[in-house]
């Protein structure tokens, strides 16, 4: 005998099968306001620019660096991996004239995806912050030379981020950017940028106070990219090569730094991390002066645990005890 139920329990059976199926279907709906966006995905030329896209952006965005950690990023080169990555990152932080090879891939594929951050505030010329043009000082420096100081004079000098004033204005920037990529979150990126203006100031006024009361004010560098710091705190910047740490320095130009080290009784010769501190050591050997590191942050070395504002806070804790402030 075949049992079959009766057409009442069968309709109540349908009905329970259906709202189950109903509670399932709203509980599996992948509607926006119960699913997280995805991050906006970010390319940056290097560090810095790094740094400022991870405070502004936050969990909201997912940032690539090109330059690698311990890697010079000057002379970068793109893999065809690296292009790819510029080519669909939504957007592609970079500063024009700094890493070529960057400026060149932008130009080519990222279109109005891309950022430059050298079109937030105008760039001081590379003789400019205090730097000192050795190429003109001496005519006999050679052709070679005064051809050097020529370029570097029409040049700009890209270290734009070791003044943290200038570096806050590049966040608000970038906060707007964000906000323009990503709607839906502009205001989170406009209260952080704040708060990192926030903090960036404070570090300013740290290096205000700290470096106003020192012996000396100069600084003898191993490449010309303290312009700014120079220029905002009111030092003098000596630089053993120009603004791309790879140019060597004639044995003229040696002795022009070794020259003005002497006259300011420089105590120290600053080399930094990512190139080689042999120039630096020669001079220092040359004027009976120690070397210390200072940092331009064009990257951090490999291992390095610390951050922007670290290292900056390093620098200054440096520069305080070679310029014998009080």
């Amino acid at each position: 005998m075949t049992f079959r139920p009766a057409p009442r329990a069968l309709a109540t059976a349908a009905a329970a099968l259906l709202a189950l199926t109903g509670v399932t279907a709203c509980s599996t709906d992948d509607s926006p306001a119960d699913v997280d966006p995805q991050p906006v995905d970010v390319v940056a030329g290097f560090y810095p620019l790094q740094f400022l896209a991870e405070r502004i952006g936050g969990d909201a965005v997912s940032v690539t660096n090109l330059a690698r950690p311990g890697a010079e990023p000057h002379d970068l080169e793109l893999n065809p991996s690296q292009v790819g990555q510029v080519s669909e990152a939504e957007l592609v932080i970079f500063l024009h004239g700094f890493q070529p090879a960057v400026d060149e891939a932008v130009d080519q594929n990222a279109g109005d995806r891309a950022f430059d951050v050298a079109g937030v505030e105008p760039l001081l010329d590379a003789a400019a912050g205090g730097g000192h043009d050795h190429g003109h000082e001496d005519e006999e420096d050679g052709h070679e030379d005064e051809e050097h100081a020529e370029d570097e004079s029409e040049a700009k000098d890209p270290h734009v981020w070791l003044d943290p004033t200038r570096l806050a204005t590049i966040g608000d920037n970038l906060a707007e950017r964000l906000g323009a990529a990503d709607p839906d979150r502009a205001g989170d990126y406009t209260q952080r940028a704040a708060a990192l203006r926030t903090e960036l100031e404070t570090l300013d006024t740290e290096f205000t106070e700290g470096l106003r009361t020192c012996e000396r004010r100069e600084i003898v560098v191993s490449h010309a990219a303290f312009g700014y710091l120079a220029q905002k705190y009111q030092l003098e910047q000596i630089g053993i090569s120009g603004l791309t740490p790879e140019d060597e320095p004639s044995p003229q130009r040696l002795a022009a730094v070794a020259e003005e080290a002497r006259e300011h009784q420089a105590t120290t010769i600053f080399f930094e991390t990512l190139v080689s501190p042999k120039v630096a050591e020669t001079i220092a050997r040359e004027v009976g002066a120690q070397t210390a590191v200072l940092d331009p942050i064009e990257g951090l070395s490999g291992g390095n645990g610390g951050d922007y504002l670290s290292v900056m806070r390093t620098n200054l804790r440096t520069l305080r005890t070679a310029l014998s402030c009080s």
